[in-house]
């Protein structure tokens, strides 16, 4: 292949980038729905017509949590101040459905769209690109909950530092108009061993570690969740039994959720729904 080849080649190359690249700064369109999923390797958001979710009365162990996050969403929506906030702690607690239920709280009776939050989920991989999705949402009209499922970090990941200076101590700040909530299993969202493994290589040890717990700190509000106990798990799995009217005796279906939390090995409101999924199949029922 000769040069003028070669240049004809890295022209059509470049060619095709900028057609899957908008241009920067060109605000997003977001009049088309309520929920959005940012693809970073395009820059652009996705709408997402249906929402994987549960209602909100159906999250059940976790109704002090849900008063809290309902009240600062809905302060936020109003266009009053709010706090980011980290959703932590065991698995399948209901973190995430927590979020979206609240999201889909918060908007109802909200007919206009101008008035409607946005829902826009960032993946965990793509944190490092945050700081360019808040440069697109920062001047639209509509107020955007931006939300990461499973936030964490690894030790040679270096991507916290963007969200840090997103959060709160860029020169910028955080846009008004977007509110950051995250689910994690780690209360700093970091293992401890990659706090420690700072102490000795660090000249100030001290200042190496807080640099990376502070990173919690950044979201004003913290809210923890816990395993279940076994009342709150029957609970719960009666609640999905009632609402999809799934027909079964109460103590054969305790039976039943009982011995299904025991081959998994946990109590969780997960492990519930994974219960009532296999019940429905085994009926011959739909569940939304």
């Amino acid at each position: 292949m000769n040069l003028i080849q070669i240049s004809n080649l890295l022209g059509r190359v470049a060619d095709a980038v900028e057609r899957l690249t908008p241009p920067p700064g060109e605000a997003p369109d977001l009049k088309g729905a309520d929920a959005f999923a940012w693809q970073a390797d395009r820059a652009t958001l996705a709408p997402v017509t249906e929402v994987n979710r549960l209602p909100l009365h159906l999250l059940k162990g976790i109704e002090r949590q849900a008063d809290t996050l309902l009240a600062n969403t809905r302060r936020f929506a109003d266009g009053l101040p709010a706090n980011n906030a980290l959703l932590w702690g065991a698995r399948g607690t209901g973190k995430s459905s927590l979020v979206k239920a609240v999201h889909a709280t918060v908007n109802e009776n909200r007919e206009k769209r101008k008035h409607r939050l946005v829902l826009v989920e960032i993946h965990r991989e793509d944190i490092r690109t945050l700081p360019r999705l808040l440069g697109l949402l920062r001047d639209h009209a509509r107020r955007c909950l931006l939300f990461c499922d499973d936030l964490s970090f690894d030790s040679d990941d270096t991507s916290y530092k963007s969200l840090k200076a997103v959060l709160e101590g860029g020169i910028e700040g955080r846009p008004t108009n977007v509110l950051f909530y995250a689910t994690s299993n780690r209360r700093h969202l970091m293992a401890r061993d990659m706090i420690e493994n700072e102490r000795p290589t660090a000249i100030h040890a001290s200042e190496a570690v807080e640099e990376k717990v502070s990173l919690s700190d950044r979201f004003g509000l913290w809210l923890g969740f816990h395993n279940l106990d076994q009342d709150t798990y029957f609970a719960i799995v009666e609640g999905y039994a009632a609402e999809y009217r799934l027909d079964v005796p109460a103590a054969d279906l305790r039976a039943r959720a009982n011995e299904w939390s025991v081959t998994r090995g946990a109590r969780s409101g997960r492990v519930a729904w994974q219960f009532i999924q296999d019940l429905a199949g085994e009926m011959g029922r739909a569940i939304g």
